[in-house]
């Protein structure tokens, strides 16, 4: 605890620190599990029962780069092995036409640390992930300038394949070289099949609604909500959602930009679990939702409080699952009364992957 009071005192200058921040927003609780849930999410309290809330997560690092290295690997430094990258070198692929990982990343910018999040690290390159578009083609350069006869292109593939074999011969135990031709092969299958997968025209107004595709601000989020349950439909193994970067890192103005980041993600990501659940999804497939650390309790300002947002906290932040064979319905966990430390049934974040690997049959233990 003396190590991040230090930390703590070392990234919130004196002159930008201001007293205990009170929330500007209204909290209620919601279910039979009672959880409290803000007005920044009325969306999100009608599925609180098929959530679990965990409520007094900690992390290692005060700074967006470390913790998000952290959340997606497991350490805090660059060139491991991202979670989706281990789950699908434990699990393998299920779908021979589309990635077995697959990154839906927000149209407008990278997160933190751009790629290298769901990079594989020292695995075998072909476990890193896909890098789909949400807008426009899904891949680029997927389609051929030209369409030739189907006998021509399947003789060209052939011929391809070949040579793929006898480069390999000639250049053995080469891990780029397996990945890259890997790489082509899927894509020849990925020219009908990502195109399908990805095709929301096809859903129903009804569910377009329900996602708020089509409004604004959550047109591009639901969009890919949507793309997301298309690809776990069709087989796709680890799917991972982006919003762009730092919607939530309030330092200022936390009343009006944590009004706004939630009004782009609140009614999409409602709408994905009761989509799940209603196609019978939602028991085989795990969801998790959240961030690499949380705020600290006392206000930091640049212009008095009408500017007043919060400081990065990593010992205490919340996020929740559902699905996958979570227990529904339970918040776990507590902070102290400031929501400044994690204090009853504390988990870390390697705790938190251990939770994920044992849900999706994987004994993080085991070599």
């Amino acid at each position: 605890e003396a190590y991040f009071d230090k930390v703590a005192a070392d990234i919130t200058s004196p002159e930008q620190t201001g007293g205990i921040m009170r929330s500007p927003f209204k909290f209620g609780q919601y279910g039979k599990s009672g959880a409290w849930v803000s007005e920044c999410m009325p969306h999100l309290t009608e599925v609180v029962d098929d959530l679990a809330f965990i409520r007094s997560m900690h992390t290692m690092h005060p700074n967006h780069e470390p913790a998000l290295f952290m959340i997606q690997s497991g350490r805090i430094i660059p060139g491991r092995p991202s979670m989706g990258s281990w789950v699908v070198y434990g699990l393998g692929s299920v779908s021979q036409n589309l990635p077995a990982y697959v990154v839906l990343d927000d149209p407008l910018g990278l997160p933190i640390n751009g790629t290298q999040n769901w990079q594989a690290g020292f695995l075998p390159p072909v476990y890193q992930g896909t890098r789909i578009r949400s807008k426009g083609s899904p891949i680029l350069n997927l389609t051929p300038e030209t369409q030739e006869p189907s006998a021509v292109a399947q003789a060209g593939k052939e011929l391809l394949s070949r040579l793929d074999l006898i480069h390999k011969r000639n250049h053995p135990n080469e891990l780029q070289l397996d990945a890259r031709i890997s790489s082509y092969e899927l894509a020849a299958n990925l020219q009908m099949s990502a195109s399908d997968a990805l095709d929301i025209s096809k859903e129903s107004p009804e569910t377009l609604e329900m996602y708020g595709v089509g409004q604004e601000p959550t047109d591009s989020y639901g969009r890919r909500c949507i793309m997301a349950r298309r690809l776990i439909e069709r087989g796709v193994r680890f799917v991972q959602l982006y919003i762009n970067s730092q919607i939530w890192d309030n330092h200022t103005y936390l009343e009006r930009d944590m009004r706004a980041a939630s009004a782009r993600t609140d009614k999409p990501i409602a709408a994905l679990i009761k989509d799940l659940k209603q196609r019978g999804l939602l028991k085989d497939t795990l969801v998790a939702w959240g961030g690499e650390f949380g705020r600290m309790p006392l206000a930091q300002m640049e212009n008095g409080m009408e500017s007043a947002g919060r400081d990065h906290n990593p010992q205490a932040f919340t996020l929740w699952m559902a699905g996958g064979g979570v227990k529904a319905g339970v918040v776990h966990g507590s902070t102290d009364d400031l929501g400044h430390v994690a204090v009853e049934g504390r988990v870390s974040v390697t705790d938190w992957h251990a939770t994920i690997l044992h849900l999706l049959g994987l004994d993080y233990q085991r070599p």
